[in-house]
């Protein structure tokens, strides 16, 4: 090839590789979350809408794992830009998706904070009844551990300031399930192993045998404490339900009793209804009850004890 043919063709090959690789550089995704986040601390409401929209559309799994803090940007912009009715359908989802979230004070003005707390207290009420169903559901499941978790869950949703105390019976009944579960996770007693004697050194000396648990009679002892034996059942007569009632009852109820070092029962308390005439005759019957009580290091003391119902149909 003659020299003045080169000398043309290699500038142009140059200027090709370069464009080719200013391209590529530009299609290199960038993170459309940083982007539009960006965007929104410079006030460019409509072009970090834009970007959120388009994550909010795709059918991707990354979309799909992004979708809370897409929809906390989408709710900041909309409320920012005074589309309040979106804004509202956006913040539902966020609450739905994370009732604990609310934006924080470097992060949103009052009235974007005070939109949040309208839509929390709105909705908290339902979404505590649905993940109660879903710990109990756990639970009717035996699967304890995972129950117990979901109640401390709805516990501390009903304890949130924007519930306004609402749902107390619901709190209470979520407390029962979680004694029960965690009681239900407690393993047994083990066996104790034979002592194997072992000669020691004439002069050895005896080491103090450890000191034994003292009890509490302060205390009203429950599944969560260690060194308690549990009271044993005497007599724990339950009143029958009429055939009316057992149509009416739910299928399983709740009775707490704190049994005495007598072993009577000296509170009683309904925490799941099964029938409210039931709950009468339930509430007379305890008090006729009868337990070898609980012991701590062979002491009697108090012991709260949860007692469910099952209703046969």
């Amino acid at each position: 090839m003659p020299a003045p043919a080169r000398r043309l063709i290699i500038p142009l090959l140059l200027a090709a590789s370069l464009a080719f690789v200013e391209c590529a550089f530009a299609q290199t995704p960038r993170d459309p979350i940083g982007a539009a986040r960006d965007l929104y601390a410079s006030a460019r409401y409509d072009e970090a809408l834009a970007v959120l929209n388009d994550i909010h559309t795709a059918d991707t799994p990354a979309a799909a794992s992004d979708r809370k803090s897409v929809e906390q940007y989408r709710s900041l912009c909309l409320l920012a830009l005074g589309r309040g009715s979106e804004a509202e359908s956006a913040i539902a989802a966020v609450v739905t998706a994370d009732p604990t979230y609310q934006p924080k004070e470097d992060e949103a003005s009052p009235r974007v904070r005070a939109a949040f707390s309208d839509v929390r207290k709105r909705l908290l009420p339902e979404i505590a009844t649905s993940r109660y169903a879903d710990a109990k559901a756990s639970y009717d499941k035996k699967m304890f551990a995972v129950a117990a978790q979901q109640f401390r869950g709805v516990i501390a949703l009903i304890d949130d300031p924007d519930m306004g105390g609402r749902q107390a019976d619901l709190r209470t009944l979520a407390s029962g399930f979680l004694d029960l579960a965690v009681a239900a996770m407690t393993p047994p007693p083990e066996a104790p192993k034979p002592v194997v004697p072992v000669s020691a050194p004439a002069m050895a000396p005896t080491p103090a045998p450890p000191l034994a648990p003292k009890a509490d009679p302060l205390h009203v002892y429950g599944v969560q404490d260690k060194d308690v034996t549990p009271p044993v059942i005497i007599r724990q007569d339950m009143p029958r339900l009429t055939p009316v009632m057992t149509q009416q009852a739910t299928d399983k109820g709740v009775v707490e009793v704190v049994v005495n070092e007598q072993g009577r029962v000296e509170a009683v308390t309904i925490r799941r209804s099964v029938h409210p005439m039931y709950d009468s005759q339930l509430l007379q019957a305890a008090r006729d009850w009868k337990y070898q009580p609980a012991t701590v290091n062979g002491v009697p003391v108090k012991y709260r004890k949860m007692i469910q119902i099952n209703v046969s149909r």
